[in-house]
């Protein structure tokens, strides 16, 4: 079935409210339908490659149910070195999470995954640095139920923002989708965006 721009339907293949927020933000339309899949990382995946694969994932399980519509996924993840961190089952495990996190640099990657008419998909790479963290900070922090359902028990746009030095790189990519190149990738595939004229 052909659909003509103005009638293309963009779906976020998401249950996160902070994906929600960052593209409500841009005015774009959309609806939002979650995809449940299996989110273990295969043996000695690295980070990169595992948050494209969930994001394909994703979007494909999403588009299935809705021929004819973009879809639109994204997956983050949390690494330190080669280790994958992600969310936290409880407050001692956020604390944990975060004592390793204190003083250093760690690298948060996001797959981003567009489907329907054809597939393609993106990575993008920011680096946090964390200031040295004491220790009641940490149990703080870990114990005001924020961390729980953020890869590397924090979220940056929020309480979390304190523990951060620096951030290089893209700020929207850390809290779950990278606006810039989510904007790309759809004006690319010709979905519909509010600055567009033609």
């Amino acid at each position: 079935m052909h659909m003509n721009a103005d009638q293309t339907l963009l779906i976020l293949a998401s249950a996160s409210p902070r994906r929600r927020e960052l593209l409500s933000q841009l005015d774009i339309r959309f609806t939002v339908s979650a995809a449940d899949i299996d989110e273990t990382p295969h043996p000695g995946e690295a980070a990169p490659a595992y948050v494209e694969r969930l994001a394909r994932e994703k979007a494909r399980v999403v588009a299935a149910r809705h021929p004819g519509a973009w879809v639109l996924a994204a997956d983050t993840t949390v690494a330190l070195g080669t280790e994958l961190m992600g969310k936290p089952r409880d407050p001692e495990e956020a604390q944990a999470m975060l004592t390793r996190l204190s003083g250093r640099t760690h690298d948060v990657y996001t797959g981003v995954a567009l489907a329907g008419r054809h597939e393609e998909a993106l990575v993008v790479h920011t680096r946090v640095t964390f200031r040295a963290l004491r220790e009641s900070e940490m149990a703080w922090y870990a114990h005001s139920g924020e961390p729980l359902d953020k890869a590397g028990a924090y979220a940056i746009q929020g309480k979390g923002g304190f523990l951060v030095a620096g951030v290089e790189g893209s700020t929207s990519n850390v809290v779950g989708l990278p606006l810039g190149e989510t904007v790309a990738l759809l004006e690319r595939a010709g979905v519909p965006v509010p600055w567009r004229t033609e």
